[in-house]
């Protein structure tokens, strides 16, 4: 309700907009509330709540897309894609290498899930050189100041753990604090100067976000109205619908990399693209460039800039380069340019082209193109 769905919430909290630009325009779109105990979901065990982690989230959407599939065989052996973002960036590969792994022992002819490829936004891939690039992104975007960013580069080793040194400590917290009046998950925009819902709501623009929006939301979806309109909520949670959920209790795996997964993607011809908002800096570009290189893969196509529109040559969408896989398979890493951490929030249209060419197994629009088109 604040990227890819079909609606957006006002600043009511109570009544709807269209977004023209929603992901179910290119695509049958299934959303997963994962692992148990986000959003509306939950467990009759409470046990699950103080025991999650990477690997049992995994297992359980694999379960939970199996019998998905037995009640609605009519979706059996599509192509099948995954998408997420940020931590996400965990659960799709972990989920698309789980999928690879039931191919395995069930037999590929009788797995239901044809997966094709998955798409990974600001993505959480390898902490070491993730943390590396956020600071990298913070200098030179000018939000923090020399000394910091030398002390970081000095001092700060992320592959090994990163902040064991009283120097390392003290120019992350310097660097830290110099960001606390932005919002580092899109640099360039507004916060929102007030949690009040806004009766009659203000007009709405699916162009302009509306970094309020979060409050809207979560007001909507705590409407009792709304949650039985949804057959949502009906074994009475005793704790509302929220954005980031308080229920999770303990952690206990977390992979420091995803790359050996994506390399296993590869090899198995699973499309890979990575895309970047490129004005967030809590999972930057830098960050993303640095994790794709530790692959050090073959370049296929070299870096050039794609368009959002197929007709004349449009504005620059963003940026985009091709890899190949050592053995098969390919890789995309793609920015949306003035996009945040949610990239759909802030470019809708942008984010509508970047989805259709991933699923079509096409570059994204190149201006050359777009004028012989």
């Amino acid at each position: 309700m604040e990227e890819l769905g079909p609606f957006r919430v006002k600043s009511d909290g109570r009544t709807l907009y269209r977004n023209p630009y929603a992901w179910n325009e290119a695509a049958n779109v299934l959303f997963l509330e994962s692992p148990a105990g986000v959003g509306f979901s939950y467990s009759n065990t409470t046990a699950d709540y103080g025991r999650s982690g990477d690997n049992k989230t995994a297992d359980d959407a694999l379960l939970f897309l199996l019998n998905w599939m037995e009640r609605f065989p009519e979706y059996k052996g599509r192509e099948f894609y995954l998408a997420g973002e940020r931590y996400a960036d965990h659960y799709v590969p972990q989920l698309a290498h789980a999928i690879l792994r039931h191919a395995a022992t069930a037999g590929k002819a009788s797995s239901p899930i044809n997966l094709k490829g998955i798409m990974i936004g600001n993505a959480v891939i390898n902490d070491g050189t993730d943390t590396m690039g956020m600071y990298d992104f913070f200098w030179t975007h000018a939000l923090i100041s020399d000394e910091a960013a030398e002390g970081i580069r000095r001092y700060c080793n992320f592959s090994a753990g990163g902040t064991d040194s009283d120097k390392c400590d003290a120019a992350t917290t310097e660097a830290d604090e110099a960001l606390q009046d932005i919002d580092i998950y899109n640099i360039y925009a507004p916060n929102c100067e007030s949690a009040g819902l806004v009766t009659p709501p203000i007009t709405p623009s699916i162009e302009s976000f509306d970094p309020c929006t979060d409050y809207y939301v979560e007001a909507y979806l705590n409407d009792p109205d709304v949650q039985r309109a949804l057959h949502a909520n009906v074994t009475r949670l005793d704790h509302p619908w929220s954005a980031c959920s308080d229920v999770l209790r303990r952690w206990t795996d977390s992979a420091t990399t995803v790359l050996p997964i994506i390399q296993e993607l590869l090899k198995n011809d699973i499309r890979v693209w990575v895309y970047s908002g490129d004005t967030d800096g809590r999972v930057p570009v830098t960050s993303s460039r640095y994790s794709v290189n530790q692959l050090q893969l073959p370049v296929a196509a070299k870096w050039r800039p794609w368009f959002s529109s197929t007709q004349g040559s449009g504005e620059v969408g963003g940026y985009v380069v091709q890899y190949k896989g050592k053995e098969k398979g390919s890789l995309s890493l793609a920015t949306v340019r003035g996009a945040g951490h949610e990239v759909p929030s802030y470019q809708p249209k942008r984010a509508l082209v970047l989805v259709q060419s991933f699923l079509a197994g096409k570059s994204l629009p190149d201006c050359k193109k777009c004028e012989q088109s």
